[in-house]
């Protein structure tokens, strides 16, 4: 398993940035990078299930992952554990490719720097797919920023 490593600093407090990154409405806005329409459904609560969702590429169906939130110290950090995928609006927990997934973490650290927010991104990754989500995170981050910041 490989690992992705990003920071970002954000010119607002923690607590602002984790709103905006969490919240319901704002969430949409900064993960249209990865893919538009994408959305969570379930609760970022400690030992909550969560399931990260959007359409596919091919348009056949929603895609997305079966999670559960493994940490949550509010304005602090989030751990976010997957547990499989979903493919074509399906649950899937078996399989080669919901096997790369099963298991990776997805963790969010949010610090005091200069009167900002330092947020990292750690997050395991297979070597095929690590190019590709450090790119997509690399654009989330910008936009989360952008909104953050203008908000």
């Amino acid at each position: 398993m490989e690992k992705i490593h990003l920071t970002t600093i954000i010119n607002a407090p923690r607590q602002k940035v984790w709103d905006f990154m969490l919240g319901k409405g704002t969430y949409e806005q900064w993960t249209a990078v990865f893919s538009p329409g994408s959305r969570y459904e379930g609760s970022w609560d400690e030992g909550a299930d969560i399931q990260f969702i959007g359409p596919n590429p091919n348009g056949s169906g929603e895609g997305g992952m079966i999670s559960r939130i493994a940490v949550n110290r509010p304005h602090e950090f989030v751990s976010v554990e997957h547990l499989g995928i979903i493919l074509n609006g399906q649950k899937v927990t078996e399989g080669e490719f919901a096997e790369n997934w099963i298991g990776v973490h997805e963790n969010y650290t949010f610090a005091d720097r200069d009167g900002g927010t330092e947020l990292t991104i750690d997050m395991d990754i297979t070597e095929s797919e690590k190019a590709h989500m450090q790119e997509a995170w690399t654009k989330a981050l910008a936009k989360l920023k952008e909104l953050v910041e203008a908000a």
